[in-house]
């Protein structure tokens, strides 16, 4: 495998060979698929590889890995739930003992089609989890971020930037999959992302500090600014809880009814955040930092140095070609930036071993507090060197976030060229279209179509 293969050759619209490996997708599937879902519990970072894979399978029916795969994560959700889809040992209190409901949500949408006792078993075990977050689970109940989720019981008051994936995004889908035209609920999903963009996005960084306590003299908030600006926000703009957030907005945008009354809002919230990712990308490399705004020349107390990170740079590297994928950003502005950013993540993060790949540089866990540990005090020190802040290669928030990039890479590069006049391609002079087939004079940079000899081929311009 040559890390550079995938940026070298022309990519024919649709040409995928037989029994050929599909791309790195699958690689990464094929080296720490199962061990990250069959053989896990029930919790979020298993849940995000089961996804993942079950994104795989919906991609590439025909390959016999989705076969295998959808196993898998069959297997993950059958540990979880018993004949009758009742949970057999559900821990309330966290958004992120949610978000592998998305994982039902999948299963219950290839089931229906040919076992319908399958289907309703997922269905209900969906529901379950869609009742209790909608329904019951804990709520701001201040005037500041009233109505807001908490992000666990553990954390009162507290919203952070992960919550929104882990809860507003499978509320999404739930609601998308079972009451689409359910208004109130997408109202309540967007409040989700209007609260905490409101409290947390800095215009003059624009990125989203971590997290927010709408009580900052709460004891679990000891980490919170007391005072004006940004009161009860946290002090840094940390990479993954931004390519958190950055996901949660394009796969709930892909979902909510465009004539919503709150969609233009959260269309803006990305477009802001989708600015931060840009402004931020480190220009040699393509990718992200752990801590977003210092480059490696930042060195904690403990003289740890920033360092470019894995699953931050995939998510954003996601929500780039998803927000492209969907007409939410602008191909010819974006276009070059996130083909960049795929490189970046093959070339300093993707290692080869005789039986696959692997994925280095990963952030092992980070949060804030609560009292009890006063170290997770969200300084810049903690996100690099906390005890919990680690860099590890193969754990499962950078697999599946890779997972995740690469699907949409993959969906990008081999999307169908669109249709040229019979009189353009005719023509044996080259002639260069961007990705939606407008005639333009000079080679622009990123992916464009050429054709040559009534020939329609992708190419990439790196210049």
């Amino acid at each position: 495998m040559r890390k550079k293969i995938l940026f070298l050759f022309l990519v024919l619209a649709g040409l995928k060979m037989a029994g050929e490996t599909p791309n790195y997708s699958a690689l990464m599937i094929e080296s720490h698929g199962r061990e990250w879902s069959a053989e896990k519990p029930w919790d979020y970072v298993s849940g995000l590889v089961a996804k993942t894979i079950l994104m795989y399978c919906q991609q590439y029916p025909e390959d016999e890995l989705s076969g295998e795969g959808y196993e898998w994560c069959k297997t993950y959700a059958d540990n979880a739930i018993d004949e009758e889809g009742k949970f057999y040992n559900f821990k309330k209190g966290s958004l992120d003992n949610i978000a592998s409901g998305k994982v039902l949500i999948d299963l219950y949408t290839q089931e229906v089609l040919d076992n319908k006792e399958e289907a309703e078993r997922y269905q209900g075990a969906a529901e379950y989890l869609y009742h209790y977050l909608r329904y019951d689970y804990t709520r701001i109940t201040l005037n500041e971020g009233k109505d807001g989720f908490i992000h666990k019981d553990s954390y009162p008051y507290q919203m952070w930037l992960d919550g929104l994936y882990m809860g507003a995004a499978f509320y999404a889908e739930y609601l998308a999959t079972f009451a689409p035209d359910d208004n109130e609920g997408w109202s309540d999903i967007a409040l989700q992302f209007r609260t905490i963009h409101e409290h947390t996005y800095d215009p003059e960084t624009s990125l989203n500090y971590h997290g927010w306590s709408a009580n900052p003299g709460d004891m679990n908030s000891f980490w919170a600014n007391k005072n004006d600006p940004y009161k009860g926000c946290s002090s840094e703009f940390w990479g993954r809880g931004m390519g958190w957030y950055a996901a949660a907005l394009v796969d709930v945008l892909a979902l909510m009814p465009k004539q919503h009354p709150d969609y233009v809002a959260i269309e803006e919230i990305f477009h802001q955040v989708a600015d931060g990712i840009l402004r931020w990308q480190d220009e040699d490399s393509g990718v992200w930092y752990q801590l977003l705004q210092y480059d490696d020349s930042f060195v904690s107390q403990r003289g740890n140095h920033n360092y470019l990170e894995a699953s931050a740079s995939s998510m954003f590297t996601y929500a780039l070609f998803k927000g492209m994928r969907l007409g939410l950003l602008d191909s010819s502005k974006v276009g070059y930036a996130a083909l960049k950013a795929y490189e970046g993540l093959l070339d300093t993060f993707i290692s080869e071993k005789s039986d696959g790949i692997d994925i280095n540089n990963i952030c092992r866990s980070a949060g804030l507090g609560p009292f009890y540990n006063l170290e997770r005090n969200g300084s810049a020190d903690y996100y690099l060197d906390g005890s919990d802040v680690n860099i590890v290669s193969n754990e499962g928030k950078g697999i599946g976030s890779f997972i995740m990039a690469s699907l949409e890479y993959e969906k990008y590069t081999t999307a169908s060229i669109p249709s040229l006049s019979s009189d353009n391609a005719a023509l044996t002079a080259p002639l260069i279209f961007d990705l939606q087939g407008r005639r333009l004079e000079k080679t622009p940079k990123g992916l464009y179509i050429e054709v040559r000899d009534g020939k329609a081929t992708k190419r990439l311009n790196r210049d």
